[in-house]
C-alpha cells in the first residue's frame, strides 16, 4: 500500500494551521496541489497539500475549517487516498467528475454568509481566483488570496532546486528557438509582451530542458517574450556560460528568477502584456493594472502539440528502445518467478534499469504503476520499497510506465496474465481490448475532438454495464511532460481536452480500462499519432497510428469476442511490433517476441 505520513504529525500540522487561520480570521483555507506555474508535478518546495494532508497523489485539493479537514480527489486516487488519510482527521471527498470544482459547492453549502475563505494567491491562477470569488460572492462569502499560511508553519521546508539546465539540440527538436520565437510573435499580433509561466511551454520555446521537477524535464522559470527580445527569469546558476551565450545570441536575456516581480513593476502603466489567465498567478497579475493586461489564449500549446517530422522520427526510435526494455523486463520476470517472488517495487526498479541501458535515458516520465492482483485496481498505485506486494506466478499484473529519452517521451500500459485467467477476467480484458482497438481504428473528419471519440473506447464496456472513472487519453510531449494539453479523449464536454480538434502530428494516449476493487485491474495503453486519412468531397479525414511497440497479452484475450476487423488490427499491430523490434534483439529474444506476436 502507499507510504503514509505520521498521523500525529498531520494532526499537529492541522492544529498549527488552524491557529494561523484564527489569527487571520479565516473560516476556511484552501491548499491546492499546484505551484505558481500550474504544474502537474511540482518541486518539493510546493508540495504543500501533501505536507498538510498526508495524501501524496499528484491531483487533489485540501480544505481546512475549524471543525473539518477535507481532501478532494478523483477516482484514480480513491483507494490511495483512503489508505494515506486513514487514522488522520482528513476526510476523503470523492469527485463525481474528474477536474470539476466540486469543493466549491461544498464551501457554498457549508459556510454561512459573512465567512472568509483564504488561500495563497502565488499558486492560484487568475482564472481560478476569479471563478472562486464569483461563486463565493454570490452567497456573501469573502475570498482573500494574500494568505500563505502553510509557509508560515512549515519548518525545514525544502529549498527550490538549482539544477543545471541544458540545451536540446535542433537535431532533436527539429526547429530552432529563433524560429519558434518568430512563430509566437506572429501570434502576438503586434502586442509588445507575452508572459509565459508554464514550464513545459518555456522549455519547448527555448529548446532547453532541466531536472527541477520529478518526471518532467523542465526548468523552473518565467519567460517574457517581447517583439525584439525575450527575457528568461531563472536562477542564474542553472545557466552555464555556453548556454547563456547561445541564448543571448538568439535575443534571450537572462534575469534572476525572483526578478520577475520587479520587472513587471518596472513596466507598470506602460506597454500592454498578453497573458493566459489559466496559467498566470493572481499574485503576478496584481502587480500591473487590470487595463494593462491583455487576455490571450495559450499561444505556445497549439504549436507544441503538433510534432514536427524530426520529432516524430525520434519518437519512433524512443518507442523501439522502450519496447526492447520492456521485453527484457518481462523475460526477466518470467525467469525470476520460476524460483522466487518479486516485489512490485523491485520490478519498477528493474524496468528503470533496463531503460537506462538503452541510452539517452533521463528517467521515468511518471512513477511506474506496478499493480499486482488487487493493487491493479488502484488506478494510480505507486509501489513503495517497504510496503509493495510480492508478485507470484499467478493472477494478473498491471504495469503502466514511461520513460524520458532524448528521443521522446513514452507511456505504455500492459496487463498480463501470470497464470491461466478466469472466464470473467478474459471477458473484462477483451472488452477493454475492443475499446482500445475501436479508438485506434477511428477515421474521422477534420474538426473532430476528443469528447466525440471517447465513446469508441467505452462502448463495449457500457453495453456490459461497466465503465472506468478516468479519461481515455491525454496528449504527450516530446521529451517533455507526459501529460500535455490541449488534446485528449474524455467524456467531459467542458474543457480543452474534450473540445480541442485533433490534427496530424498530435501524440495522444489511448488507455481504456476496467477495475474490480479488491481483485484486479485491467488497462491497455498505446500512444497514437494522429495522421492524414483520406480526402473526399466531404473534406479531410484523419486517423490514428499506434506508435507504441510491445505485444498485447493474447493469453487474456478471448478471440471469439473479437470481430474479424479487430483480429486483423491486432495481427497487423503485432506484425509491426515484431518487424520493428526484432533487429534489436538476440535470437532468444526474437523467439520470445515471435511467440507473443503470433496471429490469432
Amino acid at each position: 500500500m502507499p507510504k503514509k505520513f505520521n498521523i500525529n504529525s498531520i494532526d499537529a500540522r492541522l492544529a498549527q494551521l488552524r491557529r494561523e487561520m484564527a489569527e487571520s480570521r479565516l473560516d476556511a483555507y484552501i491548499v491546492p496541489s499546484q505551484d505558481p506555474h500550474q504544474s502537474e508535478y511540482v518541486a518539493d518546495y510546493w508540495k504543500t497539500r501533501a505536507w498538510i494532508s498526508g495524501f501524496t497523489g499528484s491531483a487533489g485539493l485540501a480544505i481546512i475549517t475549524a471543525d473539518h479537514a477535507g481532501l478532494w480527489t478523483d477516482s484514480r486516487y480513491f483507494l490511495q487516498a483512503e489508505a494515506e488519510l486513514a487514522g488522520s482527521e482528513f476526510v476523503l471527498h470523492r469527485l463525481k467528475v474528474p477536474h470539476m470544482p466540486e469543493h466549491v459547492d461544498w464551501l457554498l453549502e457549508t459556510l454561512p454568509m459573512g465567512s472568509t475563505v483564504g488561500c495563497d494567491g502565488s499558486v492560484f491562477s487568475v482564472s481560478q481566483i476569479q471563478y472562486l470569488a464569483r461563486q463565493l460572492d454570490a452567497k456573501g462569502i469573502h475570498l482573500t488570496h494574500q494568505e500563505g499560511l502553510v509557509g508560515r508553519i512549515w519548518e525545514e521546508r525544502p529549498l527550490l532546486p538549482r539544477n543545471e539546465a541544458f540545451e536540446l539540440e535542433v537535431a532533436y527538436a527539429g526547429q530552432s528557438r529563433a524560429d519558434k520565437l518568430a512563430l509566437i510573435r506572429q501570434g502576438m499580433n503586434g502586442q509588445p509582451y507575452y508572459l509565459v509561466a508554464t514550464l513545459d511551454d518555456i522549455a519547448w520555446t527555448l529548446n532547453i530542458r532541466g531536472s527541477d521537477v520529478e518526471y518532467n524535464p523542465v526548468c523552473i522559470s518565467y519567460l517574457m517574450i517581447g517583439q525584439k527580445k525575450a527575457h528568461w527569469f531563472v536562477h542564474e546558476q542553472k545557466v552555464t556560460p555556453s548556454l547563456r551565450n547561445t541564448l543571448e545570441q538568439d535575443g534571450v536575456q537572462i534575469h534572476s528568477y525572483e526578478v520577475i516581480e520587479s520587472f513587471l513593476e518596472s513596466i507598470a502603466g506602460l506597454q500592454p502584456v498578453l497573458y493566459d489567465p489559466a496559467s498566470t498567478s493572481i499574485r503576478l497579475y496584481e502587480l500591473l493594472g487590470e487595463e494593462q493586461w491583455k487576455k490571450s489564449k495559450n499561444l505556445i500549446r497549439p504549436l507544441k502539440a503538433i510534432k514536427n517530422e524530426t520529432e516524430i522520427r525520434h519518437i519512433r526510435q524512443a518507442m523501439r528502445k522502450d519496447g526492447v526494455a520492456l521485453l527484457r523486463l518481462y523475460r526477466w520476470l518470467e525467469a525470476e518467478l520460476q524460483h522466487r517472488t518479486v516485489t512490485e517495487y523491485e520490478l519498477a526498479q528493474k524496468l528503470a534499469a533496463f531503460r537506462q541501458v538503452q541510452g539517452n535515458y533521463f528517467g521515468e516520465s511518471f512513477a511506474a504503476i506496478v499493480g499486482y492482483g488487487a493493487n491493479g485496481a488502484i488506478v494510480h498505485y505507486k509501489p513503495e520499497a517497504d510496503t509493495s506486494a510480492e508478485i507470484h506466478p499467478e493472477g494478473i499484473l498491471l504495469l503502466d510506465s514511461g520513460g524520458q529519452y532524448l528521443e521522446g517521451t513514452t507511456d505504455i500500459t500492459r496487463t498480463t496474465a501470470l497464470s491461466e485467467p478466469t472466464d470473467e477476467q478474459r471477458r473484462h480484458y477483451t472488452l477493454v481490448l475492443k475499446g482500445n482497438i475501436g479508438l485506434s481504428r477511428a477515421v474521422f473528419p477534420e474538426g473532430t475532438s476528443g469528447v466525440q471519440l471517447d465513446i469508441l473506447a467505452r462502448l463495449h464496456l457500457w453495453r456490459a454495464g461497466l465503465n472506468y472513472g478516468h479519461g481515455t487519453g491525454h496528449g504527450v510531449g516530446f521529451f517533455l511532460n507526459v501529460h500535455e494539453p490541449p488534446q485528449g479523449f474524455t467524456p467531459n464536454p467542458k474543457g480543452e481536452r474534450g473540445e480541442t480538434p485533433f490534427q496530424p502530428g498530435m501524440l495522444t494516449s489511448n488507455e481504456p480500462g476496467f477495475y474490480k476493487t479488491g481483485a484486479y485491474g485491467i488497462r491497455i495503453e498505446n500512444l497514437e499519432l494522429c495522421i492524414e486519412g483520406p480526402t473526399t468531397d466531404d473534406g479531410r479525414f484523419f486517423r490514428f497510428e499506434p506508435v507504441t511497440l510491445f505485444p498485447i497479452d493474447l493469453k487474456l484475450a478471448e478471440p471469439a469476442m473479437l470481430t474479424e476487423e479487430e483480429r486483423e488490427w491486432l495481427n497487423d499491430y503485432h506484425q509491426k511490433v515484431f518487424q520493428e523490434l526484432a533487429p534489436m534483439l538476440t535470437e532468444e529474444e526474437r523467439k520470445w517476441l515471435e511467440t507473443r506476436c503470433q496471429a490469432i
